[in-house]
């Protein structure tokens, strides 16, 4: 059985602080990794920005170790832009800067959204645009010996979202068919699906390329809703799983105050 290892996303946790000031938070609540959804409002920030962003990581002696390809406006409802028409300019735009991002830091998984479907678009036509643009994303985050992850969330919250089940995200990957586009498996929209993630797990560990979890109902922290997390946890440590598992839930209370479930 393995120890698991857990990175904090820094974009729902820690944000009563500004985000340059989370990372020092997250080291002092004995972290050493964290992730990141895409933190700049555009697809190509400036140098400065960039800069600055690296500069808050290893001063606070963290790693990154997630990060998210721009998703387009994610507060005005966007889901990435991977299989979209009018999105993949900026995906594509996007793609070097944020590869050459994660590179710089040492972080080796980068993940992005498949994009939310378009009521005059095809599901064939959007599944055509997103394989191409994977594969092109793959390409450069190949040489960075970097792997790119497909997600699927919950209908619930994301209702225009088609990737929305495990069997899903699969059947994308096996389309694309290169090595290093990985399921990401973000255990609290599966679950929120329906899906038996303890089965999951014990079936299909080995093509997940990184993991994410939140309780649900509520998206906060385990021991907060009616997920059995403490059974999940051991399941996965049980595998060969090697990668991070991230938080990636909504505090209840403090951040800081959150990570009791970890003492047992």
């Amino acid at each position: 059985m393995s120890t698991l290892r857990y990175s904090v996303n820094l974009s729902i946790l820690f944000t009563e602080l500004p985000l340059l000031e989370r990372f020092e938070a997250a080291a002092k609540a004995g972290f050493d990794a964290v992730e990141l959804w895409w933190p700049f409002d555009g697809p190509q920030p400036s140098e400065l920005e960039l800069d600055r962003l690296r500069t808050a990581i290893t001063d606070a002696g963290v790693r990154l170790v997630g990060l998210n390809f721009d998703a387009g406006d994610m507060a005005g409802g966007d889901r990435g832009l991977v299989s979209s028409p009018s999105g993949s300019a900026r995906f594509r735009a996007n793609v070097e800067v944020a590869v050459g991002l994660a590179e710089s830091l040492g972080c080796r998984r980068l993940n992005a959204l498949y994009g939310n479907a378009e009521p005059d678009m095809s599901v064939e036509v959007h599944r055509a645009i997103a394989v191409e643009n994977l594969l092109y994303a793959a390409e450069v985050a190949d040489q960075a010996g970097a792997m790119v992850l497909v997600e699927a969330l919950n209908s619930y919250e994301s209702p225009a979202y088609p990737i929305v089940s495990s069997e899903e995200a699969f059947r994308l990957l096996d389309q694309v068919g290169v090595a290093n586009v990985g399921f990401l498996a973000d255990l609290y929209h599966l679950h929120r699906m329906g899906e038996d993630v303890l089965d999951l797990i014990g079936r299909q560990w080995e093509r997940f390329g990184h993991v994410q979890i939140a309780d649900d109902p509520g998206r906060g922290q385990p021991g907060t809703g009616a997920m059995p997390y403490d059974r999940i946890l051991a399941r996965l440590a049980a595998t060969g799983y090697d990668g991070h598992v991230g938080l990636e839930y909504r505090p209840v209370g403090p951040s800081a105050d959150s990570f009791g479930w970890r003492n047992g």
